[in-house]
């Protein structure tokens, strides 16, 4: 079902669609995932900001403001027509694709690696925007050459060979977690776009084999993944964020120690407001906040098939092709950041969606968001059922015009 939203949002309705309307789930599921990441934003961060800037809610106000504009940026998406993102789709790529080559000269290195660019009043992490960009191209790419991606190899590697020059600029930074999120949900898109399965099998095999070789090749990650197998093993080096992670989940139990009292926040773990937000949660809020969290993404990556389902139904690839990319993105990039906190994952450097401390993340995640809330506006939910009913009964006959009529008695 669908929902009007209060009269400040009506007129960013068109004249084709009439009044604007949303999905109240998903929509609700991501107000709900805002709030509560800033609230555990300013829990996490106020020991470690008092420390640095000697401000407590230093982080807390940024988050905010970083929230503020999401959700401008998502009223601006709002209003923009899907047809628009269409034809958008390969300059908005080619941007991502300057940017990840600018990033490399003129970045901003921070713990090691150059993802951000400082353009004064924020740092801009160019990775973020190439996520949507490349769901954005790849769901028009998917319309337009459709039937090429689903009869010939050529069709199928082209996408692939964009996703490998991708993978090999983010790699160079290095940001190993963007690469695997974009290659997953790229993979998922050509999948649902009906790519033959042995050709499918072939690439997930070569690619595994090529995320082993890069494994291999630096002791880094060989170091991340060997700690990620036997955390306890080396707690104080290679597996200290895992172990310390590990030990809030531990004190957390059933309902938490309640919220501000986490321990492990107070300089024992290591990335506490971005990163490892979701440990600091589960210390804080216990089995029960984990659940509600878990719920909360599941609900979001339900909407987003569910509307891409319908935008197909009423012949809307390119809506249904971005909603089940975004439902791919954002539930894949959340999947590996909890796997990652309750140690079942290697350690990557990812933020938790809507969540985590982080300006790019923030502002383009609700960016992506507003697209799905587009699809749903474009395609709502009620009248799907009427168009498949209409579909179904014969056209109704037409009363004569007074001019046939004529024609009839004469």
């Amino acid at each position: 079902m669908s929902v009007s939203v209060i009269p400040v949002l009506r007129p960013l309705g068109d004249a084709r669609h009439g009044r604007f309307t949303l999905d109240p789930w998903l929509l609700g599921a991501v107000l709900a995932l805002l709030a509560l990441g800033l609230v555990m934003v300013a829990s996490a961060s106020i020991a470690i900001a008092e420390r640095q800037t000697g401000q407590p809610f230093y982080y807390f106000w940024r988050q905010a403001l970083f929230v503020a504009a999401g959700l401008f940026a998502g009223m601006l998406v709002l209003r923009a027509r899907l047809v628009y993102w269409e034809r958008l789709g390969p300059a908005l790529l080619l941007l991502g694709l300057v940017l990840l080559v600018a990033v490399l000269g003129l970045g901003r290195e921070i713990n090691g690696s150059t993802r951000w660019l400082n353009l004064g009043l924020f740092n801009l992490q160019p990775s973020e925007l190439v996520k949507l960009f490349i769901v954005v191209y790849l769901a028009g790419y998917l319309v337009r050459r459709g039937e090429e991606v689903r009869r010939s190899v050529k069709g199928f590697l082209k996408p692939m060979l964009l996703v490998a020059l991708i993978g090999a600029l983010l790699l160079a930074e290095p940001d190993f977690g963007a690469t695997a999120v974009i290659t997953a949900t790229v993979l998922g898109m050509m999948f649902l776009g009906g790519v033959r399965l042995w050709q499918f099998g072939v690439l997930f095999a070569g690619i595994l084999g090529a995320a082993a070789t890069l494994v291999l090749t630096a002791p880094y990650r060989m170091a991340r993944l060997t700690s990620f197998v036997d955390p306890w093993a080396d707690p104080f080096d290679s597996g200290f964020q895992l172990t310390q992670a590990l030990i809030a989940f531990g004190r957390g139990e059933w309902f938490g120690v309640g919220l501000g009292g986490s321990v492990q926040k107070l300089f024992y773990l290591p990335e506490a407001h971005t990163d490892f937000l979701f440990a600091v949660l589960a210390e804080e809020l216990g089995l029960m906040g984990v659940l509600a969290v878990v719920g909360l993404f599941g609900l979001l990556v339900w909407r987003a098939f569910l509307i891409g389902r319908r935008a197909q139904q009423a012949g809307s690839d390119f809506a249904a092709y971005l909603s089940y990319g975004l439902g791919l993105w954002l539930g894949m990039q959340a999947f590996i950041n909890l796997g990652v906190n309750m140690g079942v994952l290697p350690t990557k450097g990812l933020t938790l969606p809507l969540m985590s401390y982080g300006g790019s993340s923030i502002v383009v995640t609700c960016m992506a968001c507003a697209l799905l809330l587009r699809v749903s506006h474009e395609h709502p939910l009620q009248r799907q059922p009427l168009a498949r009913r209409a579909a179904g009964r014969p056209a109704a006959k037409r009363p004569p015009t007074l001019k046939a009529a004529r024609r009839v008695q004469a």
